[in-house]
């Protein structure tokens, strides 16, 4: 059951407006973690959700798929927590936005300008972000001054990072994939040059005691960001060195070696990074 649900996971992730059957989740328990203060995170299937619990309400960052909506509000209030007042979307895709519709009935979504024009797709209005901005807004809520910052052509075009500045914590959205080759979106205005370029700005903003909530993986911190960037860049030129050579076939039997063997167990194996790389680097062009 539990390959059967990162596998489902893996194409929500692709397919961002899909719904599948309600009884592939059933087996998916919420654990949640403390972070900082009044922030925690919560693990499913899909997307890392943070959380945020105080005298102002619950505010939520992410909300995984729709069938997990009564198991999130669940462990919102096992953490003595209410319906969210606050949806906050890091991006469009399924395994971060399934539950919008559930939760955008009663608070409110705020999400970047390109969010919105992706759901309103194929969303029903209560699952599309009633407040947006271009590049960065505030929201202060529960005592901190929260700062949405868009992070352009990255791992999409709507990308959003969430900046508790008072605790210290950062949640990155798919700008990490903790430990493993990221899902870079490139139909859907993502680039591997600019997703580095993102996480090197972060990296930047924050510090050595920063709490760096991923999209996907375990809690983090500013070393797993650095580490991030060092992989994606290597490897990238890796990539780059046999498509100029015209011999990514070979690189595709030999892989990149036992250094990053452990980057491919996740939802983008070897291949699939290679084919991101390719397909970000003709896009670039």
């Amino acid at each position: 059951m539990a390959r059967r649900i990162i596998a489902l996971a893996a194409l929500f992730m692709i397919v961002p407006a899909a719904a599948g059957p309600a009884s592939q989740f059933d087996a998916v328990q919420m654990r949640a973690t403390h972070v900082a203060g009044s922030i925690h995170m919560l693990e499913g299937a899909g997307g890392n959700i943070g959380v945020s619990i105080g005298d102002d309400g619950t505010l939520i960052i992410d909300d995984q798929f729709a069938p997990l909506a009564d198991k999130i509000q669940a462990a919102l209030d096992d953490l003595g927590g209410d319906r969210p007042r606050l949806i906050l979307n890091t991006h469009y895709h399924g395994d971060h936005t399934g539950s919008n519709a559930h939760f955008g009935r009663d608070g409110v979504i705020v999400a970047h300008d390109n969010v919105r024009a992706r759901l309103v797709l194929s969303a029903p209005r209560e699952a599309l972000p009633v407040v947006t901005y271009a590049d960065f807004i505030n929201v202060h809520f529960n005592g901190e001054s929260i700062e949405l910052i868009h992070l352009p052509e990255g791992h999409t075009d709507g990308d959003t990072v969430v900046w508790f500045a008072q605790s210290n914590v950062i949640h990155m959205g798919d700008h990490l994939f903790n430990g493993a080759f990221p899902y870079v979106d490139v139909p859907s205005g993502g680039s591997v040059t600019g997703f580095v370029a993102n996480l090197m700005k972060v990296h930047a903003m924050i510090n050595d005691e920063t709490q760096v909530i991923p999209g996907h993986g375990p809690l983090g911190n500013r070393a797993d960001i650095e580490r991030a960037v060092e992989v994606i860049t290597k490897t990238r030129k890796i990539v780059l060195d046999h498509l100029g050579a015209g011999t990514v076939a070979e690189l595709r039997a030999a892989g990149f070696g036992a250094e990053y063997e452990s980057w491919g167990r996740g939802f983008i194996g070897q291949d699939r990074w290679i084919d991101i790389v390719v397909e970000s680097q003709l896009s670039d062009r």
